[in-house]
């Protein structure tokens, strides 16, 4: 697929037209207290593994609703003293997957905490972490379970977990709290955004070609799914328009990423067609804190800069934790 969104110098002056609800904060802190409400009760069970490099907790915490959310932890097996952290957030359709296949940031020295996504990881990675709760008609897929309602919605669950992983894998010995940073590729992209936005104290986030942006325009420019089962819905849920994307402005990236308070590191593709480029930079334009930057990918699609992505993160995070 060749180049199909804005020419790159338009995208880096692109803003999202997506209207910010008047009760966003009061919404996301609502969200948060509630969640608060129940015990994190962050467990770390020591999990065996035939490496030899770094040690594995298998964890378990309370997220929304108090609902129980899988982890991994990984540490090198040096360890004895609190770590930079790395809290790292899966793509779409993905699970936590095996122990052994989260290796690159403890081999660098980080402690990595990587949250399981819930409902997901049938599609790749495997996950083990359920979602209770259950919605009305939905096309197959997440992005339009409970969109009717934000109170409902699948990711005001999903990035309360998120929330709440940060805080989780804080409790840990070998855990650095100020020196924390939030990462994820495509939906861990989204949800990075939000724990940015939600999270006042990190010290840096990585967002890496990230999806859940600009909603208005992602779900009109691209046909490729994830975004393309909100116009499947609404293919069939007619005259819903309105307000389904009233809710889904209130888990909008652009509007967490302006309450922005830590540096970050994006990345985008320019012939990425899940994740358009556009819907990149208006995330990364309202990005709020000045130390920002963004590598560009000027020929590739959704795999964005994989291993280059990864190595410039490598280079990027040591100086920022």
């Amino acid at each position: 697929m060749a180049l199909f969104d804005l020419p790159l110098d338009e995208l880096r002056d692109y803003r999202s037209a997506s209207a910010e609800p008047e009760d966003f904060d009061d919404f996301w802190a609502k969200t948060l207290q509630e969640a608060g409400e129940h015990d994190l009760a962050a467990r770390f069970e020591p999990f065996e593994t035939p490496l030899k490099t770094v040690k594995v907790y298998d964890v378990t915490f309370a997220g929304f609703g108090g609902h129980p959310v899988k982890g991994w932890l990984t540490v090198p097996a040096w360890a004895n003293g609190p770590l930079p952290t790395v809290v790292e957030f899966i793509g779409y359709g993905g699970g936590r997957g095996l122990a052994h296949t989260h290796l690159l940031w403890a081999s660098a020295a980080f402690a990595h905490f990587v949250m399981d996504t819930r409902g997901q990881g049938s599609a790749w990675g495997g996950g083990e972490t359920p979602d209770p709760v259950g919605s009305a008609p939905a096309f197959p897929g997440f992005m339009t379970r409970g969109v009717e309602d934000p109170e409902g919605y699948y990711y005001r669950r999903l990035f309360t977990d998120a929330v709440r992983a940060v805080e989780a894998a804080r409790s840990h010995p070998l855990v650095d709290a100020a020196r924390m940073a939030a990462l994820g590729g495509s939906q861990g992209g989204g949800i990075t955004l939000a724990v940015g936005g939600l999270v006042p104290d990190l010290a840096a986030v990585v967002p890496d070609v990230p999806f859940l942006c600009d909603f208005p325009r992602a779900t009109v420019i691209t046909d490729r799914n994830p975004y393309r089962e909100i116009g499947n819905y609404l293919k069939t849920h007619r005259g819903r328009t309105d307000q389904v994307l009233r809710t889904l402005s209130y888990f909008d990236g652009v509007h967490f990423a302006a309450r922005g308070r830590a540096p970050a590191l994006f990345s985008v593709a320019l012939e990425d067609q899940t994740c358009p480029p556009s819907t990149v930079f208006a995330a990364y334009n309202a990005w709020a804190h000045d130390d920002k930057k963004i590598e560009v990918y000027d020929f590739n699609d959704h795999e964005g800069g994989g291993p280059y992505q990864e190595a410039a993160q490598l280079r990027w995070l040591p100086d920022h934790l």
